[in-house]
């Protein structure tokens, strides 16, 4: 496709604003642009995330900054990251969000990426208040990872990854990880 051409680079334009997903360009972790779906989709305006920096569209300071450590080791090796986690909409509300990203250079991951979002929460609603670390727990076990590995990339012992397991099994009311898994992601 020649973006030279006038015609393509309105089409090019139009799909990254019309696109039914949300899109976001992002340098060094600071919003740079984003099309119609992610600004609906976190309840802001058009323009008014531009120059801002993602974390306010996390739940916490600490997810922001783990979620960036686990996301630019992953980049650097592989040049894209994905997940779902908890974020935020501009009123407060949590909600469950699928996360693409790819770096445009692996050696500097967050220099210039894009992302696309996708709002789970028609699927996976937030029923229940928790705790900062208990949605990283909870994000890694969406993600079927083990206590070992929940506790290698928290900088955080198994034990201690199996108390908050724990905590949130009895705040969901469930008493099998595999029913906490279900219950997180709107199945039961």
């Amino acid at each position: 496709m020649d973006i030279g051409n006038p015609d393509a680079l309105h089409d090019l334009t139009l799909a990254f604003r019309m696109a039914p997903v949300g899109l976001m360009l992002s340098r060094q972790r600071i919003i740079h642009r984003y099309n119609t779906a992610f600004s609906a989709m976190f309840g802001y305006d058009e323009q008014e995330l531009a120059g801002q920096s993602l974390e306010q569209l996390y739940p916490s300071h600490e997810e922001f900054e783990h979620v960036g450590d686990r996301a630019s080791r992953i980049m650097r090796e592989q040049g894209n990251y994905g997940d779902e986690r908890i974020m935020r909409h501009k009123s407060g509300r949590p909600f469950w969000c699928h996360v693409s990203g790819r770096a445009l250079n692996k050696e500097a991951p967050f220099a210039e990426a894009v992302w696309v979002f996708e709002d789970l929460s028609a699927r996976w609603p937030v029923t229940t208040e928790l705790t900062p670390r208990e949605r990283e727990i909870a994000q890694l076990l969406v993600a079927g990872k083990s206590s070992k590995t929940m506790g290698r990339e928290l900088g955080i012992s198994p034990r201690t990854v199996e108390a908050h397991r724990a905590r949130l099994m009895k705040k969901m009311n469930v008493t099998s990880v595999s029913h906490l898994v279900a219950r997180l992601i709107g199945r039961t």
